[in-house]
């Protein structure tokens, strides 16, 4: 039993009793004998488990713990390793790989074809050195919210979630009239990433999605937070690197260190540096997208509800039921959400444009991203994290705006080609999407047996 990560709670349910059954025997006043044996009962449970002294105390701290909080006559116990997420290679890919899944599925669009995840696995083998399953690759277009529909006419066609779409179509379309209207506003792209300690060039690291859509780091040892943003107009936005340690090494997701108060305070100061009138690309994690105003939230009290209600100087009776004060909070949300930041940025004189979920492909700071990780892999020798910052401050000190250049035309290009393949796409799709028939919901009996 090498650590207290490795001691499962049966195990330590185990010790526990142990350890009780010894203080017992220690207080036995009728046989002084083996009382003054068991003295050192700690101890002595350590020597009878082959544990640690260590181990044993933390063990009876954490049970004597749950027993007097619980008043039970059996205590209960963690199991540590029950939180480790293993790392699922085939069907859990980075942003990058994900992109050409889905320019795989676009692919087959374009050219009048049916997609499937055969067909999909079959061109993603021969784009990279994929060595999945077709059941990891219907969980990787799961992941991007992709869905069989049932056509009238028998045939599953894979689509896209319309929601997506239409947040791609409507991000490309306001970027690609930017520079069709010759806006000359800088477009300052924003992102946040991480660097571990054990970060090295032979080393590969991965971007899981989340439900959210957001990039989900995995890997252990210490970790770093990057947040910056810049601009071909003039590289990083001068004054707003900010790098900070996360909290905890172990924690899977980034996201949960960077909150909203942390990075409201890192956008304004941001925007301060601006010297003129700007256009902020970013994407819709959740502490970017904090609302201007709450509302109340489905599991909300009536009391709540009512009072939030009052505030607004909307009347109501006191005989109205939760679910008839609901719909009148429903009719005072706004189609559209507002976001705080957005406000703010508006106030200052700038204008906030949102990354569609998924499309990292867009924001040229993802290849900056890669100079910078690659800078820091040559030359970290150490694998210490106060080294590791110190590299990475000098990495992005070191980019350029030549640098920048080049990665924003490199995006513009994918952003222009996809927005005139999205018109073209829409034709083609049309005569498909009006034969699925709407009764009918994606058919993934096949699929779902495969993954189970």
């Amino acid at each position: 039993m090498s650590s207290q990560c490795d001691t499962h709670s049966q195990t330590k349910k185990t010790i526990y009793n142990v350890y009780k059954y010894f203080k017992k025997l220690s207080l036995d006043t009728s046989n002084t004998e083996i009382a003054t044996f068991f003295k050192q009962t700690q101890a002595k449970t350590a020597e009878a488990c082959g544990v640690s002294e260590k181990t044993v105390k933390r063990i009876t701290a954490e049970g004597n713990k749950s027993s007097s909080e619980s008043q039970a006559a059996c205590p209960s116990f963690t199991s540590p390793r029950k939180t480790y997420k293993r790392i699922k290679f085939a069907s859990e890919v980075d942003g990058f790989d994900a992109d050409i899944v889905r320019r795989i599925v676009h692919d087959f669009y374009d050219k009048r074809e049916y997609p499937n995840k055969s067909n999909i696995l079959a061109e993603y083998k021969k784009r990279t050195e994929y060595k999945g399953s077709e059941t990891s690759m219907w969980r990787i277009l799961k992941n991007l919210n992709f869905k069989y529909k049932k056509c009238n006419d028998g045939r599953r066609f894979l689509m896209e979630r319309n929601d997506i779409v239409a947040m791609r179509v409507k991000f490309l379309r306001t970027i690609v009239n930017l520079r069709q209207n010759n806006d000359t506003r800088p477009v300052i792209y924003l992102d946040e990433t991480w660097v571990n300690q054990n970060h090295t060039k032979g080393h590969i690291w991965q971007n899981e999605f989340n439900s959210e859509g957001l990039k989900v780091p995995t890997g252990k040892g210490s970790r770093l937070i990057i947040c910056h943003a810049g601009s071909s107009s003039f590289g990083f936005v001068h004054g707003s690197k900010l790098v900070f340690r996360c909290q905890s090494g172990t924690s899977v997701d980034y996201h949960t260190q960077m909150n909203s108060t942390i990075f409201k305070e890192w956008f304004i100061q941001m925007l301060q540096h601006l010297e003129e009138p700007s256009v902020i690309v970013m994407d819709n994690a959740p502490y970017h997208s904090v609302l201007a105003e709450n509302y109340p939230k489905a599991n909300e009290r009536k009391a709540d509800v009512q009072k939030w209600l009052s505030e607004k100087g909307v009347e109501y009776s006191p005989l109205e039921t939760l679910s008839e004060l609901r719909e009148r909070v429903k009719k005072l949300v706004p189609r559209q959400k507002i976001y705080e930041l957005d406000q703010i940025a508006l106030e200052m004189g700038h204008e906030v444009v949102r990354l569609p979920p998924y499309h990292c492909q867009y924001n040229p700071i993802e290849l900056i991203w890669a100079q910078v990780k690659g800078d820091v892999a040559k030359k970290n020798v150490s694998f210490k994290i106060a080294d590791v910052e110190k590299l990475v401050n000098e990495a992005l000190d070191a980019v350029t705006v030549d640098s920048w250049k080049k990665c924003v035309s490199h995006c513009e290009k994918l952003q222009e080609e996809d927005f005139i393949k999205e018109g073209l796409r829409d034709e083609i799709l049309e005569p498909i999407i009006m034969t699925i028939n709407p009764d009918e919901d994606s058919d993934d009996s096949e699929d779902e047996d495969d993954i189970n």
